[in-house]
């Protein structure tokens, strides 16, 4: 396998589900960037005023533990055992591109490109079947059709035949 494979492969492994939205850590963005986590959470804050809430959120204590059921090798949660001080920040999307412009190193631009490559890859799943959507839609046309056809057959046994009964066959005998 590739270097950049095994580094898509490893981004998508850093990408959670929290409040609905797909997720990044900040000490996996920081590993990432090259960066260390403190220099990176102090970069955000020093520059709070561009990242919203739907760019980034800090984790509290019930989504820390659905963060850590996501992870598969999850030890069980006591009340901090994170080796933190703070609670995590969370980037999502939005978050991690506008990161790109607090961290403007060469390493930060390109596993940036990387990160939003894997973003809109995980959408396009996501637009295609997230929730059985496709199946939702078939059932629906089905029901339509099935109702268009029962009508379609009333209309048929209500109307009475345009070909007269005493009509002289065509065809061969």
């Amino acid at each position: 396998m590739s270097e950049e494979l095994k580094l898509i492969s490893q981004i998508e492994n850093m990408v959670f589900l929290i409040r609905g939205q797909r997720v990044m850590l900040d000490s996996d963005l920081a590993k990432l960037y090259g960066v260390e986590l403190k220099r990176l959470n102090e970069q955000v804050r020093r520059n709070i005023e561009r990242f919203p809430i739907d760019f980034m959120f800090e984790c509290n204590l019930s989504e820390l533990e659905d963060l850590r059921s996501q992870f598969a090798t999850a030890n069980p949660l006591r009340p901090w055992n994170y080796m933190r001080r703070s609670s995590p920040m969370l980037f999502t999307e939005l978050g991690v591109a506008m990161l790109s412009s607090v961290l403007n190193s060469k390493q930060a631009i390109a596993i940036n490109i990387e990160i939003m490559r894997i973003f809109v890859k995980l959408r396009s799943f996501h637009a295609i079947d997230p929730s059985g959507r496709i199946d939702e839609l078939e059932r629906g046309t089905n029901a339509l059709f099935k109702t268009v056809f029962e009508r379609l057959d009333d209309l048929d046994e209500k109307t009475t035949p345009l070909i007269p009964k005493d009509r002289k066959k065509i065809g061969l005998k």
